[in-house]
Order: C-alpha cells, then sequence, then structure tokens
C-alpha cells in the first residue's frame, strides 16, 4: 500500500511538474501601459512620420526610441513608422532610378539601400535598423509616453525577393505569358515601380494570408493600427474583408494613403490623406492660384466626405521632400504660416521627421542619408501649436470636430477662419502677399491673446499683418 501511495505521490510530482514547464513556455501577457485607441484621442492628436532610416547617424530604432520623450514636447500622440521589413535585394533601386545590380562599382552599389516599399518578408524585421527585441523597446518606450505605435503597411506589392514569389505565385498578376508584373496602370503601362511584383486580390488566399500578416503585429507585438501604403489600389471590397477582423483583436488607428472617400466608410479607415489641401497649400504659398482655392478645395471635401471622417493634414512628409521639394522650396516665405494652417484647419497635422528640426534638404530614399537634431526656428512653433492643438476644443479635428466658418475680409491674399466648440473659439488669419495688408475682420472686435506672441492685443475691426505673416487669436 505505501508503495503504491508513493509512486502515486510520484506522478503527481512529475504530472505538477509538466503543468509548470508548459507554464513556463507560455508567453507572458502584454502589459498595456496606454488606454486604448478611442475617438476622443483623435479629436486633438497630431501624428508624426518617422523614417528610421534617415532619423540618425546609425539610422537604428534604438536612436529613436531615446527621443520619444522629445516629440512628447510636441503633442505627439500616434507615430507612424515607414516601413520596418526587411527589403528585397532583387531589383533593388538606386538614387536615379536604376537597379542597384547594374552599378560596377562594389562600394557604391553598396550604398543602394533599396526602397522600405519593396518588402521580402511582412514578418521579419529590417537587421538595418535592429532586432525585434529593439522593436519592442521602441513599442513599448511609445506607450509608456502615451503615444500609439501604427506600421506602414504595403498591401498593394512586394518585393522580388518575398517568399511567396516562390511558394505562391498565384498571390501575383501576371502577363499574358504567364510572367508575374510589376503594378501597372489601367491601360497596361507598368506605373513605374520596377522594383517590386503587382499582387493580385481576386485570389482568396492571399487576402487570408494578408489579414494573418497584419494580425500578427496586433496580436504579437502589440502595435496600435496601420497607414496603409496606395489603400486606394487595392480593392475597396478587401479592406471590407479585412479592417474588421484586425479591428477584432484590439482598438486600432487606421490610416489610408489615399483619398477615396469610400474608404473612410463603415468604419473602415479613421483617416485619409488630405492631398488636395496639400496641393493647393503649394499653390496658394507660391503665388500660382488666389486664396479662393482654398475655399473651392474646402467646399468639395465637405461635399464628398462625411462629417466624421478625418483627413490628414501635412506640409510635408516623406514623398513630398524627397521628389517635390523641402518645405522652403514649394512654400518658401509663407512655409510658417501654412504649417500653422495645417494645425488650425479641420484633421490632423503631420510631422515628418526633420520638419521638427528646420529640415530643408531633400532626403535621399534610396540611400543612407541624415536629419539635422538641433532645435532651431520650427521646434518652438510646432511645439506651442502642439500645446494649442492639444488643450483646445476649438481645434478638434477628429469625428466629432469643431465648427469651421470662413471669415470674408475682402482680400485674395488672406485666408482667414475660426473655429469653435464647447464655448472656445481660435480665430486664423494669414496675408499670403509679399507686401504688409491691413486685414478687416468685421466681426472680430475686442481683446484678444496674439496666441503665437502670447501678447494681449485690442482688436477693432481689422489687423495688420506683414508679408506672408500670420496670427492666431483667440478671445
Amino acid at each position: 500500500m505505501k508503495k503504491i501511495i508513493g509512486l502515486f505521490i510520484i506522478a503527481v510530482a512529475i504530472i505538477a511538474c509538466k503543468e509548470d514547464k508548459k507554464t513556463e513556455k507560455q508567453p507572458e501577457a502584454i502589459a498595456q501601459t496606454i488606454a486604448p485607441v478611442s475617438n476622443e484621442m483623435m479629436e486633438s492628436a497630431i501624428i508624426y512620420e518617422a523614417n528610421i532610416r534617415q532619423y540618425s547617424k546609425d539610422g537604428s530604432f534604438n536612436a529613436f526610441t531615446k527621443d520619444i520623450p522629445e516629440l512628447k514636447k510636441l503633442g505627439v500622440k500616434i507615430i507612424w513608422l515607414m516601413p520596418v521589413f526587411p527589403i528585397s535585394e532583387t531589383k533593388r533601386k538606386a538614387t536615379g532610378g536604376d537597379f542597384a545590380s547594374l552599378i560596377e562599382d562594389p562600394k557604391e552599389r553598396a550604398k543602394a539601400l533599396g526602397s522600405y516599399y519593396a518588402v521580402s518578408d511582412f514578418k521579419k524585421i529590417n537587421p538595418e535598423f535592429g532586432t525585434i527585441e529593439d522593436f519592442r523597446t521602441l513599442v513599448k518606450t511609445a506607450h509608456d509616453n502615451g503615444m500609439y505605435v501604427i506600421l506602414d503597411w504595403v498591401p498593394n506589392h512586394t518585393g522580388w525577393d518575398h517568399t511567396w514569389i516562390q511558394t505562391n505565385p498565384e498571390f501575383y498578376t501576371k502577363n499574358k505569358d504567364g510572367e508575374i508584373t510589376d503594378p501597372l496602370s489601367e491601360d497596361g503601362v507598368p506605373v513605374g515601380w520596377a522594383d517590386v511584383a503587382d499582387l493580385n486580390y481576386d485570389n482568396q488566399a492571399l487576402r487570408e494570408t494578408m489579414i494573418a500578416d497584419m494580425k500578427h503585429w496586433i496580436v504579437n507585438e502589440n502595435i496600435d493600427g496601420f497607414r496603409c501604403d496606395v489603400a486606394g489600389s487595392v480593392p475597396t471590397d478587401f479592406w471590407q474583408q479585412a479592417v474588421p477582423q484586425l479591428r477584432a483583436e484590439k482598438d486600432i488607428f487606421m490610416l489610408a494613403e489615399a483619398w477615396e472617400p469610400e474608404l473612410l466608410k463603415a468604419n473602415l479607415f479613421d483617416m485619409g490623406y488630405g492631398w488636395d489641401r496639400h496641393h493647393t497649400m503649394n499653390h496658394i504659398a507660391k503665388g500660382e492660384k488666389p486664396v479662393s482655392e482654398w475655399d473651392e478645395t474646402y467646399a468639395k471635401d465637405t461635399t464628398r466626405y462625411e462629417a466624421d471622417d478625418i483627413l490628414m493634414t501635412f506640409v510635408t512628409n516623406h514623398d513630398e521632400n524627397s521628389w517635390n521639394g523641402t518645405i522652403k522650396e514649394r512654400m518658401g516665405e509663407a512655409a510658417e504660416a501654412m504649417t500653422a494652417l495645417s494645425y488650425i484647419a479641420p484633421g490632423m497635422p503631420l510631422i515628418y521627421s526633420g520638419q521638427e528640426y528646420d529640415l530643408d534638404h531633400r532626403l535621399l530614399f534610396f540611400e543612407k542619408d541624415e536629419i539635422p537634431h538641433t532645435k532651431g526656428n520650427m521646434w518652438p512653433v510646432l511645439e506651442k501649436l502642439g500645446q494649442l492643438k492639444a488643450e483646445n476644443p476649438a481645434l478638434h479635428g477628429g469625428k466629432n470636430a469643431a465648427s469651421y466658418e470662413r471669415i470674408n475680409t475682402g482680400n485674395d491674399a488672406v485666408l482667414a477662419f475660426k473655429r469653435s466648440k464647447d464655448g472656445k473659439t481660435v480665430i486664423y488669419v494669414a496675408n499670403f502677399s509679399d507686401e504688409a495688408v491691413e486685414v478687416s475682420l468685421p466681426e472680430v472686435k475686442g481683446e484678444y491673446l496674439d496666441y503665437m506672441s502670447d501678447a494681449k492685443i485690442l482688436v477693432s475691426g481689422t489687423v495688420t499683418l506683414k508679408a506672408n505673416a500670420y496670427k492666431i487669436l483667440i478671445n
């Protein structure tokens, strides 16, 4: 009997030991140090586009992570990481648009790092930037500082080294000869992205695999959503299939690199690109169009978008900076006034890496480059605008945005409007001409805070503005 009891005790101990080992193998639950993504957060959020490769000398996650507390001072709530995935070697692009493989000098060829958007594996980290542990530290640091992290996702195409090329060629678009193609326009002409292979969303297995890869980052790495590259080039019914599944895992923020209104309907994407507003800002700053183009663009947006749709407002981003010019090149002396407009107008303002440090050169896209890190003119401007965005409900730009009312000044070079919510009002007035003007503001009378100068001023229906100057008035 004692032997039986002894054997029973040993058996129980062995089972308990096995259970302990099983428990030890289970991954720990990710500690949540930040509130879930919410509509309230979006009202006053500022989004920051992080170009990890060019952010620092070594182009690492760790170098960027160290600066996250600094970004908090600018009011940043959402960090958008440009693609963090490995980049294909095959057909890798070099500066000038040629393939790196055509460069004979090995040292010069090694400089060609390729496009972030030529992904070779959606579930791995680009070793250029560090390790998965470094990435996790970045996400945790952001969360600890009250910021959300979204990944730049590339659903329209992959690099030519992607494993699917070999394992699942049926995932790709093919020509009449059965060859996988790069992305083509509607008339079958290549769009110019020869370093990537076009995905075919007629294939249901591709859709399921793509969704599973996106879920991986939400479930296993605790990211907070996605910025989806050329989202309008992917069938809308894919997003109708994918986004509800992603949202079922966690409250997330979804940004579409697209203008199509249908992508913002039915809880698909939270925000789209305010491309037309951006182009209008460029036109006005260059003196190519009068301020009335802003009114036309805003009226068009009001018609085609619903009241709870959010548009991202910006003076620069990675495409604009590298391909179309710096803020100074495109907006000249009106750069600060336009930056302020991107904060005061309805929507969510964007800061692109280097903008806060007066970046004044076009960052190389396919090679290593570096942004400056000296706080100059723009840092205090963005810090002050960020405080106003965070604290004043009249600048709410989310799904329950503050009102927008144009103020007629009778001057084609002056833009003036007021925004109001919860008893608070903010007035923006800017002179986009090369001469000082006295602006007629018949509705604006009394004592106001000239916010950027932090001075009280008495307004009696007019405001004097220098060339390309602006004021933000708070009653």
